[in-house]
């Protein structure tokens, strides 16, 4: 088999030649930038300088050579360049990251370093800091400032409407997205996971404000949830026939829908407020696209909203993370089982990967791999992105241990 012809294969439930695997297909299942040298150099493969597509996350484009040497079979694309199909000098340029990080980056004029030697990307509102002993960007309050003293600040509908619609895409958007989609298919046999435009609801304005406004003015929330996925469906059904050909995974959604114990929204509010919408949008994508499989990133324990992420139509679950909610990895897949298909789970990125030995990592990747692939239906890669602090060796037991 093509790495394609697996990838499809398994996401059909049909038996694959082996089992596949993904290392940076999407933002979750990536690689720090900081651990991606010493990973090439284990490979035995050239130096080089990474490609930071991610730059808040500091996560590295791999490199076709480190996906050979892995076994990977997903590269990724997105709306507009990056892509790792093939290079693409023109869009990369060197920036050090005050001496910690030689790497290339899309701007560099987007950094500036304060005296203290904190990394600003950004201006603003936007404005996220890299402080000295840190390997991401942080936003002030992770981006989601909560005032329980103040009142409850609604959303603005109109400027909602007006803001989609400036957004929707054009002519000349879609065609240059198709063209370098064509180009990316064309040099590849890999499958092709495409983030570019989806239809995610998430918790606009933060986790904890939205969340309450979904428990204090469902109706409110039911009419930006329209709003945003009619939106949605539009930019699909113009995008799509353009590209349907060219890609195989569509990111729809990283909306995150858990903590480390439990669902944000009583599952019933969830399947309320969420499930109608995603339905909307995955069905729009099967039906303009019925080859291309929706997936979608959905971070903690939701095992209990797991029959809601089927009925809402998604085809591909990410990033199955079992240790969250007490389930084991076991139940996940009994949950799932030919109902949706799981991409990642491989091991416990938050205990085993950063505490472990190397023979704890391959033998809970083996483990979980083993029972995850039965009946098919399962891509490869751990739970969420390999860290800065993650030796090679680890990485390497990870995915050898795939078997």
């Amino acid at each position: 088999m093509t790495s394609r012809e697996r990838v499809m294969a398994t996401l059909n439930f049909r038996t694959p030649d082996r089992l596949p695997k993904d290392l940076g297909g999407m933002r979750s299942t990536g690689i720090s930038a900081f651990a991606y040298p010493a990973l090439v150099k284990a490979l035995g493969l050239p130096p080089r300088l990474p490609r930071l597509y991610d730059t808040g996350q500091m996560l590295a484009l791999p490199d076709l050579d480190v996906l050979d040497a892995l076994g990977c079979d997903v590269v990724t694309a997105d709306m507009f360049p990056s892509t790792n199909a093939f290079p693409e000098p023109e869009i990369w340029h060197p920036y050090d990251f005050n001496g910690r990080l030689p790497a290339l980056v899309h701007n560099p004029a987007g950094f500036t370093v304060e005296s203290d030697g904190v990394i600003v990307q950004g201006t603003g509102s936007w404005a996220s800091r890299m402080l000295t002993n840190s390997f991401v960007f942080n936003f002030e309050h992770a981006g989601q400032p909560l005032d329980l003293e103040g009142e409850l600040v609604l959303p603005d509908v109109e400027k909602l409407k007006e803001d989609l619609k400036k957004n929707l895409l054009t002519e000349a958007q879609v065609q240059a997205s198709a063209a370098h989609l064509r180009r990316v298919r064309a040099a590849t046999d890999r499958a092709i996971l495409f983030n570019g435009v989806g239809a995610g609801l998430g918790f606009p304005g933060g986790m904890a404000a939205y969340s309450m406004l979904c428990l204090i003015e469902p109706e409110l929330v039911r009419e930006l949830h329209a709003l945003r996925t009619a939106a949605a469906v539009e930019n699909l059904r113009r995008l799509l026939p353009a590209i349907a050909e060219s890609v195989d995974v569509i990111m729809v959604a990283a909306d995150d829908q858990g903590i480390q114990t439990t669902t944000i929204l009583p599952p019933a509010v969830f399947r309320d407020l969420y499930v109608p919408y995603y339905r909307q949008a995955n069905d729009a994508i099967h039906e303009v696209a019925p080859g291309v499989k929706t997936f979608l990133h959905c971070c903690g324990a939701v095992y209990d909203i797991l029959d809601d992420i089927v009925a809402a139509g998604f085809d591909v679950f990410n990033p199955v993370q079992w240790s969250a909610g007490g389930r084991s990895y076991r139940e996940w897949k009994d949950k799932c089982r030919n109902r949706i298909a799981l991409w990642g789970g491989g091991v416990n990125t938050q205990t085993t990967l950063p505490r472990g030995t190397v023979d704890d990592v391959a033998r809970e990747a083996g483990e979980v791999a083993a029972y995850l692939s039965g009946d098919n239906g399962y891509v490869f890669c751990a739970i969420h992105n390999l860290l800065a602090e993650v030796p090679p060796e680890k990485v390497l037991a990870l995915y050898r241990a795939a078997r």
